[in-house]
């Protein structure tokens, strides 16, 4: 087994145990705790699938470098060498009000470019899986959508943006029903990037500076479906670029122009 192989098995086998433990505590009475502002909120499930799934990686692979959300992990994904990308519940809003789309997301990256992930959302029980060349939705290949015409495309805005910045929210979203068939929000990242990645959405933006536990394993899996991710630019995106822009590659330039409606 090479390699990448192993970092591909690993990182689905470490996604599906944070998920299996997160999703044991879900819809149960759990404490929520919140951080940095009123819908920032975190549970002990959080902490605890986040140790679990760097139980797993660190048995194959000790001494790999861990990025994640929670407690002490680190915050920014390495340049050189070998890390992983670790988000053990994204969307705890939805997680905390019963809801069931939220995502154990891990990534496995080498100088700072992912080459498997794995987004696990086992309370709907679909598993996304990418190694360096393709994706996988339960074992099944799948693609982003081939849709031309704007005004039959369904665009979601990725993450979310704060109270202070609720403008340029509104912005966005009347950008989208400007110009596309259909818009949805799902409250995770990580499950809208998987879903352009398999084309039940044909794009999903945000101009927010998003945080790499919220997307690197999504963007990847967007690439290895046959999508684009840049950042507001056009450029191709990085895990530290400002923005993010993924499409089923057709209507990029639409996307692109909606969420650059926002800085206009």
């Amino acid at each position: 087994m090479d390699d990448t192989t192993r970092r591909t098995t690993i990182a689905e086998r470490a996604a599906r145990a944070g998920g299996e433990l997160a999703l044991d505590r879900f819809r149960t009475d759990i404490a929520v705790e919140t951080k940095d502002g009123k819908t920032d909120v975190v549970t002990q499930a959080d902490r605890d699938a986040q140790e679990r799934v760097i139980e797993v990686v660190r048995e194959e692979f000790p001494d790999d470098a861990i990025v994640g959300e929670e407690e002490e992990a680190l915050k920014t994904v390495p340049e050189e060498g070998p890390a992983w990308v670790i988000d053990p519940i994204d969307g705890t809003s939805n997680f905390v009000r019963n809801v069931p789309i939220w995502a154990t997301s891990v990534a496995a990256v080498i100088d700072g470019e992912p080459v498997a992930a794995t987004n696990a959302m086992p309370a709907i029980d679909d598993y996304y899986v990418a190694d360096e060349e393709e994706t996988w939705l339960n074992g099944e290949p799948v693609s982003v959508s081939g849709r031309e015409d704007p005004e039959t495309c369904t665009v979601a805005p990725t993450l979310w943006w704060d109270f202070e910045q609720r403008e340029a929210f509104a912005t966005v979203v009347r950008a989208i029903v400007e110009r596309f068939g259909d818009m949805r929000r799902f409250g995770c990242a990580q499950a809208t990037l998987s879903m352009v990645a398999d084309g039940g959405l044909d794009g999903a933006m945000s101009d927010v500076r998003p945080n790499p536990w919220d997307t690197v394993a999504g963007v990847h899996l967007v690439r290895n479906a046959g999508g684009r991710a840049t950042d507001l630019e056009g450029e191709r995106w990085r895990h530290d670029s400002e923005g993010l822009v993924v499409s089923n590659g057709v209507v990029h330039g639409t996307v692109l122009e909606a969420v650059r409606s926002v800085r206009q």
